[in-house]
């Protein structure tokens, strides 16, 4: 996070009261932040070498959500909650226009250069792989092949972010989403209902619609539009604010959290119970021939179709009301997934590196089942250690593996993927 935007934290935060359970003081480094990002991070590297058997384990083998949407609520989580006071200093006229607004795009500007970054090494890799084990598929998997049959259109795509390859795809969205925050967040501050209702507008008619960015060359969209995306960033970004200030965005309700407890476990034998998955999706397609929205009715990732859409929701709303979370995410045991939370850009972009390496490997040798069972633990352990070399390299002292719930000051969490 930029310094402009960096609150100094009090020498000592303590608990504030809410209907339901403690949550912490607005300005502790909340546990469950970091936590669930390193999950989050963690399930990507994992279902970015398809055909392991740790893909069983990660969110969307249990519900209609996965990584992406947990990366993009607690994004929003993280946003809110760094970028708010800078803006709220703006809105009250004690605070400059630039310290609110540069924060949000030089971020947005250090992740399109990792973007290229990227992408460049993910092209290269691939190219040796093709040289290296004799197999030219590897030239044209994940898009690759417009780089060679397109060339200068591809380079131009590539500067303007129109050009993207699977598996590398998920930041421009980010982005875009950070350029606008601005507006979001003050939305956010002062009128966060109508700021949620509005994003939900647009949320359903840019999938009514099918608004997306274009690709050039190719033709389509970005794989995760920005129109719908931003929904899923702004309740998390309001949620981040309200979290700021020692207050929640939605109370503690258990009818409502029996609600969304009980949604989930029929989104879970929906998933796993074939004749109920058949019936309830037969059901879905009826409601779509009567003309109910197809954004509605559809489990689209691209426009995060609302069946998605609310599963992340309903459990992000049912982790939050359990005081043993809080508990479980501050304890040693969930200290490397902290630690690879705390530097998500570093853990993002590297992880992703390893992951297309992980692939290619297990695409060479596919009878080799031990590289399916140790390259993802190998790869999301080379994270953590790179975010253990970083945190010494930053003078975080080197017995802090715990984040207590209360009476141990702390900075507020830096934004998703940001490890300056």
């Amino acid at each position: 996070m930029s310094r402009s935007a960096a609150t100094p934290a009090p020498p000592e935060s303590k608990l504030v009261p809410f209907r339901g359970g403690p949550i912490e003081a607005p300005r502790q480094r909340d546990p469950r932040i970091d936590a669930f990002r390193g999950v989050a991070l963690a399930m990507i590297i994992i279902t970015h070498m398809p055909g392991n058997p740790y893909e069983d384990l990660t969110i969307r083998n249990f519900g209609f959500s996965d990584a992406a949407e947990a990366f993009f609520i607690m994004s929003g989580i993280a946003a809110g909650i760094a970028y708010s006071p800078a803006v709220e200093r703006w809105l009250t006229g004690s605070g400059r226009l630039w310290d609110a607004v540069g924060p949000m795009w030089n971020r947005a500007w250090t992740l399109y250069l990792v973007q290229i970054a990227l992408t460049v090494g993910a092209l290269g890799l691939y190219a040796w792989a093709a040289e290296t084990f004799f197999r030219a598929e590897f030239r044209v998997v994940h898009n690759l092949g417009l780089i060679y049959t397109e060339t200068g259109a591809a380079l131009a795509g590539l500067a303007t972010l129109s050009y993207q390859i699977g598996y590398v795809n998920i930041l421009p969205a980010y982005m875009v989403l950070l350029l606008v925050a601005p507006l979001i967040v003050a939305g956010g501050l002062r009128a966060p209902w109508w700021t949620i209702g509005a994003g939900l507008a647009v949320w359903l008619v840019s999938g009514m619609l099918r608004l997306n960015i274009p690709n050039h060359p190719g033709g389509g969209g970005w794989f995760f539009s920005p129109f719908a995306w931003q929904a899923i960033f702004l309740i998390g970004l309001v949620i981040g604010i309200r979290h700021r200030k020692g207050a929640r965005l939605v109370p503690v309700s258990w009818p409502l959290f029996g609600v969304a407890a009980t949604f989930l476990a029929v989104v879970l034998i929906w998933r796993h119970v074939p004749a109920v998955g058949s019936a309830m999706n037969h059901k879905m397609a009826q409601l779509g021939a009567l003309g109910v929205p197809w954004n509605v009715v559809s489990h689209n990732k691209t426009f995060l179709a609302m069946p998605r859409f609310l599963h992340i929701l309903a459990l992000v709303y049912v982790i939050s009301c359990l005081p043993s979370a809080t508990r479980l995410c501050g304890s040693a045991a969930m200290w490397p997934l902290r630690l690879l939370g705390r530097h998500g850009l570093l853990v993002f972009a590297l992880g992703t590196m390893l992951a297309l390496v992980g692939q290619i490997l297990m695409d060479v040798e596919p009878a080799e089942r031990w590289l399916a069972w140790t390259l993802p633990p190998a790869a999301i352990a080379i994270c953590a250690a790179a975010a253990w070399l970083r945190d010494r390299a930053a003078g975080r002292p080197r017995h802090a593996r715990t984040d207590r719930v209360a009476g141990q000051a702390g900075s507020p969490p830096r934004p998703a993927l940001d490890a300056g």
